[in-house]
């Protein structure tokens, strides 16, 4: 009875931790509110069993390479190289049996089950996230060259559009304000200059633009004109966005060394997180060996310098000032956008930069509804299977194949809360896989009870028959179980998506019916043998 009352204990400690697994709870996340953009804490209802697309829908993206921003040569080896940053991203974005697969040669296919904001997987998908620290024109190479632009636009026929805006600039940076000198500034701007549109910002290469007339200056820096008169060795790159100057909104430009000094390549680590004494959004980073030795050796021979951090060709935030010799530590300052945002940027700056910029083709909602019929046949064929199990179970082994019918009830408990407990997610094909292992559960008691049967045909008592039908069923159970499982794992090796889905349920429907067909039916029948001594024969 000691023996018993073990495997009982054992048993019962199973059913409440499956139990456990399979409850929904609350949790408590601190979250940002994007109103005032302070933590507070929230409670999520969080259920334990996740659903694949197939089961409760989702987001289907197809992408292609984006040549209106240049073309690119290969398009096939950069969705190839795409494909394999965008699985990392998906699988760091939080989202259960993400689908991302190369269509033909140029598209690229990302499905993701059960999103709940399109927008923000969007942007984590598409972000090029290329990273790189300039110093920006301390000499003031552009500034000089300003005349120089002014005269190939004159001969190139532009007409100016500037306003009187100017003079308020010039008051706010403390410039001269009087006739003579507006006079003055009047003719040096005549009509066609980019000059006149350009105000000297408060740091060395820095030009602030106003808001209105940020399209009309991106269109003229981006002139051949333009472009062949500015000094070699800089390049322009636009603020990520716009900034307040005396109550006015201003887009800021700068001119930066073309060489940067750093890229993300050598990015190994990035956290977001708040910034203590500000409260601003930043994103944490550290840098590889190399990366680190050379950005050290850079940064001590700038000293004094501004230096522009550069994320997908847009200046974020202000240049800092390089103090002092920089390791492999750092920060991005993000100022007063969201955490959220600021984990974004992180997640794609750990995963890596795109090969190429990504536009969007297709959109569209992917409703569980839409396979509804493949899903309630699904459900139909495995209800009817489980039930004729039952059906042929107990009417040809009787007693015996009631008690195996019971260890099937904790069977199903075992499997799902095992995929609860390990986070694994349900997909129709994994149904396919569950109803499978209930046969092979089964499959493993009818061994069991033929095996009984010959030890009773040979004159053996009830008991040892029993215990030796359990011990010489084991090898051939033991045998097909190990080579199931062999069969499941190089599936999830080889396979992608729902294939990996069906390995997965299989495996730990396996393991589950070794328990159920084994431990809890014996456990049954020496509780039956227990209580009727007197037993000479068993109904199977």
């Amino acid at each position: 009875m000691g023996k018993i009352r073990q495997r009982l204990i054992f048993i019962g400690v199973l059913i409440v931790g499956s139990i456990i697994a399979l409850v929904p709870r609350n949790v408590t996340r601190r979250v940002e509110d994007r109103a005032t953009g302070r933590m507070r804490d929230t409670t999520v209802r969080v259920v334990p069993i996740n659903l694949g697309l197939d089961l409760q829908g989702g987001i289907h993206l197809a992408l292609e390479v984006d040549q209106s921003k240049g073309p690119v040569p290969d398009c096939a080896d950069a969705i190839q190289r795409a494909e394999r940053i965008v699985r990392t991203r998906v699988d760091e974005f939080g989202t259960t049996e993400p689908v991302v697969q190369i269509q033909g040669r140029c598209r690229l296919i990302v499905e993701l089950a059960g999103e709940k904001d399109p927008a923000r997987a969007r942007g984590v998908i598409q972000r090029t996230a290329f990273l790189e620290f300039r110093i920006t024109d301390m000499k003031g190479a552009f500034k000089d060259a300003l005349p120089g632009i002014d005269a190939a636009l004159r001969k190139a026929g532009v007409k100016s559009r500037s306003n009187a805006a100017p003079s308020a600039v010039s008051q706010l940076f403390g410039g001269d304000t009087t006739k003579a000198a507006r006079d003055s500034a009047a003719e040096a701007n005549a009509p066609g200059v980019l000059s006149a549109l350009l105000f000297q910002g408060q740091l060395p290469g820095e030009y602030l633009v106003h808001e209105e007339q940020w399209p009309l200056v991106d269109s003229l820096i981006t002139r051949p004109e333009v472009t062949a008169a500015i000094p070699r060795g800089i390049e322009l790159r636009w603020g990520a966005q716009s900034e307040s100057r005396s109550a006015q909104p201003y887009r800021a430009l700068y001119a930066v060394e073309s060489r940067p000094i750093i890229t993300g390549e050598e990015l190994v680590k990035a956290v977001a997180r708040r910034d203590q004494v500000t409260n601003q959004s930043i994103v944490a980073f550290q840098l590889s060996h190399r990366g680190a030795r050379k950005f050290s050796d850079e940064t001590a021979r700038h000293i004094n310098d501004f230096m522009a951090i550069i994320l997908d060709g847009r200046v974020q935030g202000q240049p800092p000032v390089i103090r002092g010799q920089i390791g492999a530590n750092g920060q991005i300052e993000l100022g007063s956008k969201p955490l959220q945002e600021a984990s974004d940027l992180a997640l794609v700056l750990r995963a890596g930069a795109l090969p190429a910029p990504l536009t969007i083709v297709d959109e569209r909602q992917i409703s569980a509804t839409l396979g509804a019929d493949s899903v309630h046949d699904g459900i139909r064929a495995g209800v009817v299977g489980i039930v004729l199990v039952i059906l042929i179970m107990i009417g040809y082994y009787r007693m015996s194949g009631a008690l195996a019918v019971a260890a099937l009830t904790l069977y199903c408990l075992f499997t799902i809360a095992g995929l609860a407990m390990f986070g694994f997610t349900l997909t129709l094909p994994g149904l396919a896989g569950f109803v499978l292992s209930i046969g092979i559960a089964v499959d493993a008691n009818v061994l069991i009870f033929e095996r009984i049967r010959e030890e009773l045909v040979h004159g053996k008592s009830l008991r040892i028959a029993v215990d030796d039908g359990f011990l010489h069923a084991m090898n051939a159970i033991v045998d097909s179980n190990v080579s199931t499982v062999l069969t499941a794992l190089i599936l999830y090796a080889v396979g992608t998506g729902p294939v990996q889905g069906f390995a997965i349920t299989l495996i730990i429907g396996i393991a589950a019916s070794m328990i159920s067909a084994i431990f809890v039916v014996k456990t049954m029948f020496l509780i039956w043998l227990h209580r009727r001594p007197d037993m000479v024969t068993l109904s199977i």
